[in-house]
């Protein structure tokens, strides 16, 4: 795959979904209290409007009542400029969710497919660089579904590759994300791996871990409230920042890349 600059944080467009009041169900590793309906479509409002500000046309679609996790859309899609691949989540819970995004995908991009098989693929592992496509083994996404995803990505003119997400780390980018311009922003045991070969890391300060989960939107970085540290070191690693409230979405397991999917069409439009 040829490098592609800024494929992995220049956009146009965002789909983002509603938290509903069922979210005090969602999934979560450890049990930090139940988040609230309305106090996440609070911090979610200003999400939106940060992602707008950035330059995007977000889609904000409604509330789903019977998927707790469905505000977290990175899950079941991927999108690339050329077209969205549907995935298929690791949780039984979240298996219907795919099919409730279809429409919002098929209204943005001609090509919309299903990931191929029967294996599963979180969102939540996929990080998209400018010139590799990187999937995490976990709990949530299996080799067999990473594999036939790689293949998928392989035909669409793009080379993936898979990797084994170090343990305890629930999704690849609870760990990680791109900050742009070959700069990676890790947690300590992410910066470790080698998988990010000679690109330079930005290491998330010992206590931060959570940070290390920011989204690099067009010319800001949107970094969760509450990491003093972690902004530190993006500032000073050149990049603009905008700090956001994570603290509803935390508590069930979510972060700043979960609550969107952010893609270019050309033309600014779909």
């Amino acid at each position: 795959m040829a490098h592609r600059s800024g494929l992995s944080f220049r956009f146009t467009h965002a789909i983002t979904r509603t938290p509903a009041d069922s979210v005090s169900s969602g999934l979560r590793a450890v049990d930090a209290g139940d988040p609230s309906g309305e106090k996440f479509r609070e911090e979610h409002g200003r999400y939106v409007v940060a992602l707008q500000e950035a330059g995007l046309i977000v889609d904000v679609l409604p509330a789903l009542e019977s998927f707790p996790d469905s505000c977290f859309v990175e899950d079941p899609a991927f999108c690339l400029p050329e077209g969205a691949i549907q995935l298929r989540p690791g949780t039984q819970s979240r298996l219907g969710e795919g099919r409730e995004i279809r429409a919002a995908l098929e209204a943005q991009f001609d090509k919309v497919v299903e990931l191929p098989g029967s294996g599963h693929v979180d969102g939540g592992d996929v990080l998209m660089l400018d010139d590799v496509i990187l999937i995490g083994l976990s709990a949530r996404t299996d080799r067999e579904g990473a594999d036939d995803f790689a293949r998928l990505l392989g035909e669409w003119g793009y080379r993936a590759e898979v990797c084994e997400t170090p343990e305890g780390v629930l999704h690849f980018k609870t760990a990680c994300s791109t900050l742009g311009d070959g700069v990676i922003l890790a947690t300590k045991v992410m910066a470790e791996s080698g998988f990010f070969g000679d690109r330079k890391v930005v290491v998330v300060p010992d206590g931060e871990d959570y940070a290390a989960n920011v989204i690099r939107v067009n010319d800001v970085v949107l970094v969760p409230e509450g990491y003093p540290k972690t902004l530190g070191a993006i500032r000073d690693a050149g990049f603009k920042t905008v700090v956001l409230p994570t603290h509803e979405a935390r508590k069930v397991d979510g972060g700043l890349s979960c609550l969107s999917l952010r893609f270019a069409l050309d033309g600014g439009s779909a």
